[in-house]
């Protein structure tokens, strides 16, 4: 069974799994999910599960990895499949540097033998090591996957988003409409991927100052970063640009979001204006393509039963303009606010040109602002 998070080194392994794999192929919401799910099959069935990642995603399952498959607990064999971003040595995006640099090292503390593949190994003879290691130990071990390893393949199948609605908005367009809607004062959070990068180009392509926050790595946070933004500056609108991948990475945050109001400290309230905007194509988008459950969910429930106090959907321009308008006259919040746009992007769709550091203090420099 192969089970995991899309990632961009491994899209071509994750179409084939879709295209060959049937039913034992499950997308998850994280990466410790996967590492359970995976242990959970191997104590119902005896077999092997396989958990694919991100390297990034380590720090999502250094807890199933040490206190469930670990040979001092319980000692369940896995196989780790992990994509090698932020390789020393090779170019990549500043949140993956520091991952990159340490990968090997944080196995070596968790006490995961690995390996690593690239187009040029013979994978024959680092695979019999490999399933040679799992059976002698019992435990995890892991495939470190470099880049351009896996031959290209596209999918025969159609991903199937869960939903039979065609979505038409496209997420730029989505994204251009809340500039025009926003006001400036307005203090914006957007998650990791695409969004960020479009947000950005969208800033320079106006001629505006770069003030927003974008969330290039810790995907799933964004919604936690606005809430602490917001528990900040009750004074000012707080939004947050998030995808339905990463609100389901971390869902446990929206309970927490609706209900602060309910704790007995007043100083931890939420702020009447934090407005969570979910874009929902119900895919993987940055990393392939890969579909999510999301497109199978009911926002409106979800969100209402989590303390959210409105819901609002758009699925075009006009609808969009009538839910803003909504959002702007209610005085309760946090609100929800699902767009329902299509998959794709430009192909010559860049990346933000400054760094992290640069972002951040230009970010806290419009926070701070007195309005």
């Amino acid at each position: 069974m192969f089970a995991g998070v899309p990632d961009s080194l491994l899209k071509h392994l994750c179409a084939h799994l879709h295209d060959n794999w049937n039913g034992r192929h499950i997308i998850t919401a994280n990466e410790g999910n996967a590492i359970a799910l995976a242990a959970g099959f191997h104590m119902a069935t005896g077999s092997l599960g396989a958990v694919y990642m991100q390297n990034s995603g380590l720090g999502n399952c250094v807890n199933p990895l040490t206190s469930l498959t670990d040979p001092d607990v319980y000692s369940i064999p896995l196989l780790l499949i992990i994509g090698w971003r932020g390789e020393p040595g090779i170019k990549d995006e500043p949140q993956h540097v520091k991952q990159g640099r340490i990968t090997r090292d944080l196995l070596e503390i968790l006490d995961i033998p690995h390996w690593i593949l690239n187009g040029k190994s013979d994978w024959q003879i680092i695979l019999q090591e490999i399933f040679s290691a799992i059976k002698d130990r019992s435990a995890p071990v892991a495939l470190l996957i470099q880049k351009d390893t896996f031959e290209p393949h596209t999918t025969q199948q159609t991903f199937q988003y869960g939903s039979n609605k065609k979505y038409t908005l496209k997420r730029e367009d989505a994204l251009s409409e809340i500039l025009d809607l926003v006001n400036p004062h307005d203090l914006i959070i957007s998650t990791t991927g695409k969004t960020s990068r479009e947000l950005f180009e969208l800033r320079e392509k106006r001629g505006e100052y770069q003030r927003d926050f974008l969330t290039v790595g810790s995907m799933g946070h964004a919604s936690s970063i606005a809430l602490g933004v917001a528990m900040g500056r009750r004074d000012r609108r707080v939004i947050c640009l998030d995808g339905d991948g990463a609100l389901l990475m971390h869902m446990g945050a929206l309970p927490v979001i609706g209900n602060i109001e309910n704790t007995n400290n007043i100083d931890s309230k939420t702020p009447s204006n934090l407005i969570h905007i979910v874009l929902n194509n119900a895919a993987y988008e940055s990393v392939g393509g890969q579909p999510t459950v999301a497109g199978k969910m009911n926002m409106d429930l979800l969100s209402r039963s989590c303390g959210y106090k409105n819901y609002h959907l758009a699925y075009d321009i006009n609808s969009l303009k009538k839910c803003w308008m909504d959002i702007s006259r209610r005085h309760q919040g946090p609100n929800m606010l699902e767009i329902q746009i299509a998959t794709g992007s430009r192909q010559d769709l860049g990346r933000p040109t400054t760094t992290p550091m640069e972002n951040k203090n230009a970010f806290m420099k419009n926070a701070f602002a007195n309005v």
